[in-house]
């Protein structure tokens, strides 16, 4: 069916669109909550009882997909590997692991089979279209979501490719992923305009549709920073300090891995050639909805503050979440607006 339905592409994770948009964790509150107090995780077990007496402002949904994943890790969690597919699937939810080259899952959203009550309620659409809009605009939607897990380097252009040649049409193309950030903390959101593309040479202009306004509201640790100039390198491990000092006296300040191979792959949907090399390009005019918001994993001009010294854990679920949330209300207030308006 997705080569005959509307498509948004989605290029993330494999956890928080389902997440968000099935809220399969919510349903497992107390199973998660008994496990906190017999996992020996002293750190978590105290966070859960602060956002429970609103002592910290972290959200409780958040907290709640974070601890699915380290509990369905475990041996008393495993049945809910099963149980959490079957769930999806029953709310319009389908994984597709990968088989072939790209170690890429992807996950197809039939938006018209998701359950309006389990659905995040940071999503309610009364907040976006209107104070007596409700969730019925969904039974009438055609339009599926296309969510792979954000691939890096030329592998995103390939599958963006790939993907647009047999979609029509696609509504919508977003990408969220990590990031490393030359003048930011750890836990930032950065929202690009500008794209600097190693691979091609171009300088990519563009019109993000996302701003901090559409962040900020599910941010709770972390700082907005939009407008800002991102620059596609070629491998992470092949920069060093004095290499990013050029790049932060160039300007840029957001270092990433997807954007620009995608930004490519937007060129050749927009105008039907080759993307240029070496040259400004101008994307400004696509006939689709484009954003792009990275999340700071790494500060590499910090010693010991980046993902070599450790993973976000549980850091990362407030800035990973906002991102998501901002993205799936992009597309549901846009989906709104084609169903009511078509």
């Amino acid at each position: 069916e997705i080569l005959n339905r509307p498509v948004y592409f989605i290029s993330s994770n494999t956890h928080s669109i389902p997440n968000l948009l099935t809220g399969f964790a919510l349903t497992q509150e107390e199973r998660l909550s008994n496990y906190l107090h017999t996992a020996g995780n002293e750190d978590l077990l105290a966070e859960w009882r602060d956002i429970n007496h609103d002592e910290t402002p972290s959200r409780p949904e958040n907290f709640l997909y974070y601890i699915l994943k380290k509990y369905q890790a475990t041996a008393n969690g495993q049945d809910l590997l099963e149980a959490q597919d079957a769930y999806e699937q029953n709310n319009g939810v389908y994984r597709f692991p990968s088989e072939h080259a790209f170690d890429v899952e992807a996950q197809i959203i039939d938006l018209a089979a998701l359950n309006p009550d389990t659905i995040d309620p940071r999503l309610s659409p009364g907040t976006f279209a209107g104070r007596d809009t409700d969730w019925s605009f969904l039974s009438k939607s055609n339009a599926l979501i296309l969510n792979i897990d954000y691939p890096l380097g030329l592998a995103a252009y390939n599958l963006l490719v790939k993907i647009a040649e047999h979609t029509c049409p696609l509504l919508g193309i977003y990408v969220m992923g990590k990031a490393a950030t030359l003048n930011g903390r750890r836990g930032d959101v950065m929202i690009p305009n500008v794209t600097y593309d190693e691979q091609s040479h171009n300088t990519y202009m563009y019109h993000n549709c996302f701003s901090a306004g559409d962040v900020m509201p599910y941010l709770v640790y972390g700082t907005v920073l939009d407008n800002k100039t991102s620059v596609f390198v070629l491998g992470t491990y092949l920069q060093n300090a004095r290499i990013m000092q050029v790049i932060y006296r160039e300007g840029y300040t957001d270092i990433e891995m997807e954007a620009g191979p995608y930004l490519s792959a937007v060129y050749e949907l927009f105008r039907p050639t080759r993307h240029p090399v070496d040259e400004i390009v101008n994307l400004y005019g696509v006939p689709f909805d484009l954003g792009i918001l990275h999340y700071a994993s790494d500060t590499p001009l910090t010693k010991g503050d980046n993902l070599g010294a450790g993973a976000l854990s549980y850091f990362g679920v407030d800035s990973t979440y906002a991102t998501s949330l901002a993205i799936l209300r992009r597309i549901m207030q846009r989906e709104h607006d084609r169903v009511m308006n078509r």
